[in-house]
């Protein structure tokens, strides 16, 4: 009777404390996504473009630079990395967490290639702007979370959880193709972009 008892508050203890842990993000190869290791973040789906990079702001200047696909969906982009609002001992990286997204291998354009979200000309869009570190009010635009997307990838959301006080707006993040072809990140209310992660 003891030993029963015993076992079931032990798997009671456990289910709870899995049920409490968000589970880990998953690379293509299914090893666990680590912080400040370098990824390239690819669509799920052929034919909407390739990997994650940098592209100039406007036509005219090469800098600052905004987060865009490859057009050419055989390019993977530019590798990045993954840094937790939290940091935990493991290193992984888990679903629906506050992280900063950085561009991996030290500056772009004079800093360091952090993603945040901006206005510019009432769209939402993601830049290269951003810094690491330091969660609340003052960098609630440097957060970003990877939540499971219906069994098949992930979704790059737009929903800060760093400051208790505020009520920060929320969207996934997905791809605007423009005129001259260039396709932005940005806040979409159609469709997300589809991604998974393929270690460097």
């Amino acid at each position: 009777m003891k030993i029963s008892f015993f076992l079931f508050i032990l798997l009671s203890t456990l289910s709870l404390s899995s049920a409490q842990s968000p589970s880990a993000v998953l690379d293509i190869n299914r090893n666990f996504l680590r912080s400040y290791q370098s990824y390239y973040i690819l669509p799920v789906f052929r034919g909407r473009g390739g990997g994650i990079t940098l592209t100039p702001t406007t036509s005219n200047q090469t800098c600052p630079l905004d987060v865009a696909q490859e057009n050419n969906e055989l390019r993977n982009g530019l590798p990045l990395t993954f840094v937790p609002a939290i940091g935990n001992r493991d290193g992984i990286i888990r679903e629906s967490t506050d992280l900063n997204i950085k561009f991996s291998g030290g500056t772009t354009c004079g800093q360091p290639a952090v993603w945040r979200l901006e206005v510019v000309n009432g769209q939402r869009v993601v830049s290269s702007r951003g810094s690491v570190g330091n969660p609340g009010l003052e960098t609630i635009s440097n957060w970003f979370k990877i939540v499971k997307y219906g069994g098949i990838g992930y979704k790059l959301v737009f929903c800060p959880g760093v400051c208790n006080t505020c009520k920060p707006f929320c969207g996934d993040i997905g791809s605007r193709i423009a005129k001259n072809g260039r396709r932005s990140l940005v806040v979409s209310n159609d469709q997300p972009l589809v991604v998974m992660f393929k270690r460097v």
